[in-house]
C-alpha cells in the first residue's frame, strides 16, 4: 500500500485496557472504522505472541474491509505474519535500518520522534511518516514529557514526510494543534475510553478535518 497523507488524518491506536463490558477489541475497531477512522495501529505490550497474531489477523481483515492502512506497534514479526501495511517503532524499539532490512521496501514504517534531530535522522534512514509527541499530557504513557508546540512546528517544517501528532489529544484540545503543520492526529483514550467509541470517532474526524484544513 502506498502511503498518502489522508490515510493518517485520524490515526487510532488501540488500548484494550479501556474496553468495557460487552466490548471486544474487534468490535470497537469495527465501530471506529465504520465512523471514519483513517487507519489503525494495533498496540499490544502484554499479549503473548499467539494471541497477538490471532488478534492482528482479525483487525487486519477489518482494515482491509474498510480499505484503510493497518499498522503494528513495534512487533516486526507479527507485522509480517499478519500482512500488515506497516509497522511503527519508537526510539527504544528496533532500529529503523534493521526494521527496513527485515520488512523490505514495500512496508510502511512510522517512527516516534521528539526532536528535530530525531526527525531528520528517521527520515534520512527511510521513515515513511513520523509520530510526534506527547503534544499534551497523557495517561497512556506515564514516562513521556509534553513536547513544546514550537518543537512540533519545527519538526513539521523540517521534514517532507507526513507528521502525526500524538499524546493526550481529545475533543477539547485537538484544534489547539491548528497551524502546527501536522497531517493527522493519533488518539487512544479519546476513543477507547469514550462511552460510544464510534460517535467519538466521528466527532474527532470532523475536528481533525478542520484542524488540518487550516494548515
Amino acid at each position: 500500500m502506498e502511503l498518502n497523507k489522508k490515510m493518517l488524518l485520524l490515526y487510532i491506536v488501540t488500548d484494550r485496557s479501556r474496553l468495557k463490558d460487552g466490548q471486544t477489541l474487534s468490535s470497537v475497531c469495527e465501530d471506529v472504522l465504520a465512523n471514519g477512522a483513517t487507519c489503525i495501529q494495533l498496540r499490544e505490550k502484554k499479549l503473548n505472541e499467539e494471541d497477538f497474531l490471532n488478534e492482528a489477523m482479525e483487525i487486519s481483515a477489518l482494515c482491509k474491509k474498510y480499505a484503510v492502512p493497518f499498522f503494528i506497534n513495534d512487533n516486526v514479526e507479527i507485522a509480517i505474519k499478519c500482512h500488515a501495511d506497516g509497522v511503527h517503532v519508537g526510539q527504544k524499539d528496533m532500529q529503523l535500518e534493521k526494521v527496513r532490512q527485515i520488512v523490505g521496501d514495500d512496508m510502511i514504517i512510522g517512527v516516534s520522534v521528539h526532536s528535530v534531530e530525531e526527525a531528520l535522522k528517521a527520515v534520512e534512514n527511510g521513515a515513511n511518516y513520523l509520530g510526534v509527541g506527547a503534544v499534551f499530557s497523557t495517561s497512556t504513557k506515564t514516562d513521556t514529557n509534553v513536547l513544546p508546540a514550537e518543537t512540533l512546528r519545527d519538526i513539521c517544517a523540517a521534514v517532507d514526510v507526513p507528521v502525526v501528532a500524538i499524546g493526550g489529544i481529545n475533543e477539547e484540545n485537538l484544534m489547539k494543534l491548528s497551524g502546527c503543520g501536522i497531517d493527522g492526529v493519533a488518539v487512544v483514550s479519546a476513543v477507547f475510553a469514550a462511552e460510544n467509541p464510534g460517535e467519538a470517532t466521528a466527532r474527532l474526524l470532523e475536528l481533525a478535518r478542520k484542524t488540518v484544513a487550516q494548515e
